[in-house]
């Protein structure tokens, strides 16, 4: 992934793979079929698909099962999603820098 791009969240890729099933089955799969097959209310799955809710380790699992993937692949997923969201939003000049130690903590901690 190039520095910057926003990554796919585990709802986007989700939603291509639900769209894909559709076109591949030949019929309508609906939301609440999904839903009913991993065991979750359609409007948590609406959640996760809209970006409001994120995967946690059990829905990791519950994905994993259904759709051929590792639960990992989906952790990942999570993971660089949530870090990417965290660099833009976390000001780092505003965090003190504890290691390496700057010359003046060293000072400070000699006397």
């Amino acid at each position: 992934m190039k520095r910057g791009m926003r990554p796919s969240s585990p709802g986007a890729i989700l939603k291509e793979i639900i769209d894909g099933l559709k076109d591949d089955l030949g019929h309508k799969l609906t939301l609440t079929m999904v839903a009913e097959g991993l065991g979750i209310t359609r409007k948590a799955l609406s959640n996760i698909l809209h970006e409001r809710r994120p995967v946690d380790a059990e829905m990791c699992i519950r994905l994993s099962e259904a759709f051929g993937m590792s639960a990992e692949f989906w952790r990942d997923v999570q993971i660089n999603y949530d870090l990417w969201q965290a660099k833009r939003n976390i000001d780092r000049k505003a965090i003190k820098r504890f290691w390496p130690l700057e010359n003046e903590m060293i000072n400070e901690g000699k006397a």
